[in-house]
């Protein structure tokens, strides 16, 4: 009594929140799983309401479970009993959206505009709300604190009559505040001072008693949504509307489930307890009514629970009692995602699903309704929508049967997977032995061992050899399984029938949902095959005859990533990319340029969605998890880069949410081809115009192929011999239409193409080097170019691509820096002495006029001699080599097939737009092996 004078004495300085400004009242959501953090605005609430012929099932064509129920169902507005029908809306707040005064009052105006824009015999509502939800004030959740509150007293704690005092003082504090001084809250506060001299009186006999039974701890527990109820209904007489408070316990009558997880609803009586409850207190037409979620009572009279997800559960069961048009669950999430948006940076919020689509998610782990919670809805094909409490402009989620009713699945489309939910900690155990193979009961004896060790089995795989059953269960439940397997099939297992037990643990499920698969061909294989290309391996596989769903088992260590790489492929696009780009340099700038100018046609045309996220240069490094803006990437180096780390360049590549991951080396680094392994051992495809790796150590270049054979990962080099010229592809594709290459060769170098064909008689050796430099054809070092060793390596990687195990030393090579000038380390002093040996040179080009030909730099493999060479040749006029001009690359193919006359690839060979160009090529090869259309 002292409290409830101090409380009074307190609010009479305060003004009831009711009447203050709109803006006063408004309350933040801080729940992280909320995207948007906007107040409610009762004024912006535009329920959607089911259709003409959903609102007339709801009316006319559900099918009461008894002649009882058929006749409260045909009663009309003003007659005795419950008026039922398509006009009735239910409306269930949960403890997030009544946490707080401000929420409370918002959720009353809410309801009160939809009675304002309902159509006139439209306008019935009922409201389920949960107890009251974190308060940003106090940090008190009621049910928890009360659950709190019961495990204290049963261990013979008195501090659970301060858990039991900390739920008053919020309850206190709020109705103060939401009400102000006044009769409704002196009502309010009387109520809950006597409720809680019950619950102290309940606590103090769970003390003495050192245990909580089920029936005292769903007493105390369900206060919480009393309370909030009567509050609700308080603010809602406050607004000038009809409001009625309903006790569910005067109304649901319920009996466990044989599992006593759960409870079944009894109609026939919660039927007549609710014709009585409308009799008793003569329920006008606008009269809202406020009922409490999670209570009920047993058949004898004895309050229970609902369980947990209760109050949910409450609003699907008031909307089939009433036989509502709709019922709509406000809570703090824009309805049903595609997947947990928390791993998914990219999930969506799914417009509508099937009953039995929202079953297969909840059942494997989404945020959904329970499955039983949806029976209810289902039984009389009332539409449940999930609607954001803190976004009003979402339209969240329809659970209904649209699917069958006004969708055909057969033109579903991208619809026939409407998303995808995971179970972790989970663990595979595998029962095999030839003794199984056509032997009746083996399967019942292994599941009916583990229901007798009270062991839940999560997922059933099973070969049409019977050689093998395999199954999954809960980590912890691991060893209990297959101790009390071990102990079944003892003699089995001694005689070799069955030849083993095994449990694999650490595992994940992962669940692909929708009722389109159904009639849909193809969704398998694009599933598997964007694990697949993700690097992901599959252990076991199990799928309906309803193809509801497909269900997969994975490492848990591929949870995440196996997750990511599916809805990607479902949602994002056919073929999305993440991309590492090493080495921002000429070619890397020049390619990152043309990812911006194509990104669009890409998206929109090929259905590739390229997302560069980290470039990396020797010192500095940019990352970022969505995408570097193209237009400002060096700005963005320069102002939030950070010190280069190509380990943690290549983590964040590689957990990016896009599932396929490709680093690009645009560098000439020996150092960053020594990660192409590591790289794709971890599943992270490789495009590169750099040839160290290609012709380097040949033990190191065939461990990268066989790791490319093996696996799912891709490696391509295209650039690395002829820039943007398809010398690769051409080569390889000969090779596998079953052509025998004899020889190949050609002048692969630009530099030294462009220096042979601007030498014309009359000009020295020295000033044709010295104008390609100018020119900008030669690298800074003009000896780089003119010692052969970039065209040494380009027939090697040419000579293993024709199948022959060669070495860079195995390759002679024709330098043309004097040897003296070979040591000289200056590149001018360099410049400045090669005229002196011009006389070598004119000589040569003097003997090959004389006989009518030209000099040409060549790069030659001799497949039929097994060897590769690099030299000064001189080929008459006529000849192709000799008809290039500039800085063209030409290539002759000597072949089986063309043998006569030479497959000739002719081309630009140098240059930075050419060479990112071939780059750009090679990774949209690689989009077109993961999926994207060609």
């Amino acid at each position: 009594a002292m409290r409830t004078s101090k409380a009074r004495a307190m609010s009479t300085s305060m003004t009831p929140l009711s009447q203050r400004p709109l803006d006063a009242r408004r309350g933040k959501q801080t729940n992280t799983r909320c995207r948007t953090h906007r107040p409610v605005r009762a004024a912006s609430y535009r329920p959607r309401a089911p259709s003409a012929a959903g609102a007339a099932r709801a009316t006319t064509t559900a099918k009461p479970d008894s002649a009882a129920q058929l006749k409260a169902s045909e009663r009309a507005a003003g007659s005795s009993g419950c008026p039922r029908g398509g006009s009735w809306r239910v409306h269930k707040f949960g403890g997030t959206c009544v946490g707080s005064p401000e929420r409370i009052l918002a959720a009353a105006d809410l309801v009160r505009q939809q009675l304002v824009e309902d159509k006139p015999g439209q306008n019935r509502v009922l409201m389920v709300v949960s107890a009251m939800g974190t308060d940003p004030k106090t940090g008190v959740k009621t049910t928890d604190a009360l659950l709190k509150a019961v495990e204290l007293a049963s261990k013979q704690d008195p501090a659970s009559s301060d858990a039991l005092e900390e739920v008053r003082q919020k309850h206190i504090q709020s109705a103060t505040e939401l009400l102000g001084p006044g009769e409704a809250l002196d009502t309010f506060l009387k109520v809950l001072d006597r409720d809680c001299e019950d619950l102290n009186a309940m606590l103090r006999a769970i003390r003495i008693s050192g245990s909580a039974t089920d029936a005292f701890s769903d007493f105390v527990v369900g206060h919480g949504e009393l309370w909030s109820a009567q509050m609700m209904c308080a603010a809602l007489r406050m607004k000038g509307a009809k409001a009625l408070w309903m006790d569910a316990r005067d109304v649901l009558v319920v009996v466990p489930t044989s599992d006593n997880n759960s409870v079944d609803i009894k109609y026939r009586l919660s039927n007549e307890n609710l014709d009585k409850w409308f009799d008793q207190h003569g329920v006008e037409e606008d009269t809202i009514i406020v009922a409490t979620g999670f209570v009920a009572r047993d058949p004898s009279g004895t309050p229970t629970t609902l369980k947990r997800n209760g109050s949910d559960y409450s609003a699907t069961i008031m909307g089939a009692l009433l036989l509502a048009g709709s019922i709509t669950i406000w809570t703090d999430v824009n309805g049903v995602y595609s997947a947990d948006p928390r791993k998914v940076s990219e999930a969506v919020s799914l417009v509508q699903l099937s009953y039995h689509e929202a079953w297969e998610l909840s059942y494997f782990g989404a945020n959904v309704l329970h499955p039983r919670t949806t029976l209810p809805a289902m039984k009389y094909n009332i539409p449940v929508i999930i609607r954001n409490f803190f976004d009003l402009d979402n339209p969240g989620t329809q659970i209904s049967n649209f699917q069958t009713e006004e969708m055909d699945c057969r033109k579903a489309g991208q619809a026939a997977v409407k998303g995808f939910a995971t179970i972790d900690d989970v663990a595979v155990i595998s029962v095999e032995g030839t003794g199984m193979v056509g032997v009746p009961g083996t399967a019942s004896a292994i599941f009916s061992t583990l229901r007798d060790a009270n062991v839940n089995v999560v997922m059933i795989s099973q070969a049409s050899s019977e050689h093998s059953v395999c199954f999954c269960v809960k980590g912890a439940d691991a060893p209990i399984a297959k101790q009390a397997l071990a102990k079944k099939f003892e003699s089995a297992l001694a005689s070799g029938r069955i030849s083993k037990v095994e449990v694999i643990p650490d595992c994940t499920i992962l669940a692909a949902v929708g009722q389109g698969m159904c009639a849909r061909r193809g969704v398998s294989e694009t599933l598997f095959s964007a694990l697949a290309n993700a690097g992901i391996n599959i252990k076991a596989i199990a799928q309906g005859s309803s193809e509801y769903n497909i269900t997969i088992v994975i490492d848990s260590a591929d949870s995440v990533r196996a997750l990511r790489a599916v809805h990607s492929r479902f949602y994002l696009s056919e073929t999305p990319l993440a991309v590492g780009v090493v080495g921002p340099g000429l070619i890397g700038q020049t390619l990152l340029k043309q990812f911006e100018e194509q990104r669009n046609v890409l998206r929109e045309e090929y259905n590739i969605d390229l997302r560069v996220l980290g470039i990396a240069s020797t010192a500095r490094m940019v990352l970022s998890d969505t995408g570097i803006d193209l237009e400002r990437w060096s700005e963005e180096m320069d102002s939030r880069g950070e010190d280069a780390d190509m380990q943690k360049f290549t983590r964040h590549v590689h957990a990016s949410h896009v599932p396929n991951a490709v680093i690009i080396d645009c560098t000439a680094s020996e150092v960053v081809s020594d990660y192409y392994a590591k790289w794709m051992e971890d599943g992270i495809h490789v495009v590169t115009p750099n040839k160290k790796l290609n012709s380097g150590p040949l033990a190191r270049y065939k461990a990268v192929k066989e790791l490319q054979k093996k696996s799912y990962t891709h490696f391509f080099y295209e650039g690395t011999v002829g820039a943007g010229l398809p010398i690769i592809a051409t080569l390889k594709g000969l090779r596998e239409t079953g052509d025998k290459v004899n020889k190949v060769e050609g002048i692969f170098s630009g530099t030294l193409s462009y220096l042979f064909n601007t030498m014309k008689p009359g000009m020295s050796f020295s000033e044709a080097v010295a104008d390609a430099k100018s020119n900008g054809y030669t690298e800074p070092d003009p000896r780089d170019d003119l010692a052969g060793m970039d065209v040494a390596r380009k027939v090697v990687i040419l000579a293993r691509e024709c199948g022959l195990d060669l070495e860079l030393s195995d390759i002679p090579v024709e330098s043309l820096v004097p040897e003296p000038l070979r040591n000289v380390e200056d590149v001018d002093e360099f410049m400045a002495k090669l005229p002196e040996y011009d006389t070598d040179m004119e000589a040569k080009m003097s003997e090959a006029s004389a006989r009518g030909e030209c000099l040409r730099y060549i790069g030659t493999v001799d497949v039929a001699n097994r060897c590769g060479r690099v030299e000064l040749q001189s080929f008459p006029a006529s000849h192709p080599f000799t008809q290039l001009t500039g800085s063209d690359n030409i290539i002759s193919f000597t072949t089986a097939r063309y043998k006569a006359q030479p497959l000739i690839v002719r081309g630009p060979g140098a240059g930075a737009e050419v060479t990112a160009a071939g780059v750009f090529s090679d990774l949209l090869r690689l989009a077109a092996h993961l999926g994207a259309p060609s």
